[in-house]
């Protein structure tokens, strides 16, 4: 349960086809969220008469087996001693999953290298899963996920099979099925969903963010870079400090949320706050839009049509 259109509308379809009783319903927090998503969790536990489990995983063992490398191995590797200092300084655990991630890693995911899906999101929903028959809860999970063929084309090719098959149902291991019911809807079709249901939409979607996963998402575009650092500069704020961090953690001392091919001039070109100017520009970054600029946020914006 993200909170988004998608995992809402399908747990919309397990409380209308599935026995109350065999459901259980979980929400991985990154620690990378906007507290609408918080907010809006708890609306939908109380809108639809469910309990949904929190997880929340913890790098402190990951981060304190860096420490022991970074001490025996880097003088070894050629690391400079103030490198090393700045480095122990750092690895300390913050309690936020994202960050603490990061810290271990030494550097931020990438959209080639999405680890943050596979640590914060994937790995402890698995271990939910098993954890459910391990505990002799059931003989077996059916993992209900809430993907559609017209997000993405990638997503398209990797669901969509031969002629008018499309990949619904996976077969996991250690008794746990992937189930994909919603694998042929549109998004305007998740949202119709929610208003029979009776439910309101995560208020995100009418604050010009087509997606509400982490707050910032390194996939997010050049008009949502913008439309975040207008509507909520806090989060910018956070991004630029968690950089400060997690460079100090790495070995060249420098690293950025959005990663630049070049490591070496990270801050310069992909540092936060150079990506939000970048956002201002038109014209292959050239010239400053001053229209966007100085445009204000809408009280209501939707790229779904929710405010008309």
């Amino acid at each position: 349960m993200s909170t988004g259109k998608d995992s809402v509308a399908t747990a919309i379809v397990a409380l209308e086809t599935q026995p109350r009783e065999s459901l259980r319903f979980a929400f991985a927090d990154t620690g990378n969220e906007h507290e609408l998503v918080y907010e809006h969790l708890a609306y939908l536990e109380n809108a639809l008469g469910i309990s949904v489990d929190r997880l929340r995983v913890s790098f402190d063992g990951e981060i304190a087996r860096k420490r022991e490398y970074v001490l025996k191995h880097w003088s070894l590797k050629g690391v400079p001693d103030a490198n090393i200092e700045r480095a122990l300084k750092a690895l300390v655990p913050t309690g936020n999953p994202y960050l603490d991630l990061c810290i271990w890693k030494g550097r931020f995911p990438s959209r080639k290298n999405q680890f943050c899906t596979q640590f914060l999101k994937t790995q402890p929903l698995m271990e939910f899963q098993l954890g459910l028959i391990e505990q002799g809860l059931c003989e077996a999970v059916w993992a209900w996920q809430g993907v559609r063929l017209d997000e993405s084309e990638s997503r398209r090719t990797r669901m969509q099979g031969t002629g008018a098959c499309v990949r619904a149902f996976d077969v996991v291991g250690a008794g746990i099925y992937n189930y994909r019911p919603i694998l042929r809807w549109t998004a305007a079709d998740t949202f119709e969903a929610q208003a029979l249901y009776g439910i309101k939409p995560n208020p995100l979607y009418s604050l010009g963010m087509s997606r509400v996963g982490c707050m910032p998402c390194i996939n997010a575009n050049k008009d949502e870079v913008l439309e975040i650092s207008k509507r909520f500069p806090g989060h910018i704020d956070r991004i630029e400090y968690w950089e400060s961090l997690v460079a100090m953690a790495s070995k060249r001392g420098v690293t950025s949320f959005f990663p630049d091919p070049d490591r070496d001039v990270h801050l310069n070109r992909r540092g936060i706050r150079n990506v939000v100017e970048w956002s201002k520009t038109k014209r292959g970054g050239q010239l400053m839009d001053f229209i966007r600029i100085n445009e204000e946020p809408k009280a209501c914006e939707s790229a779904y049509g929710l405010c008309e």
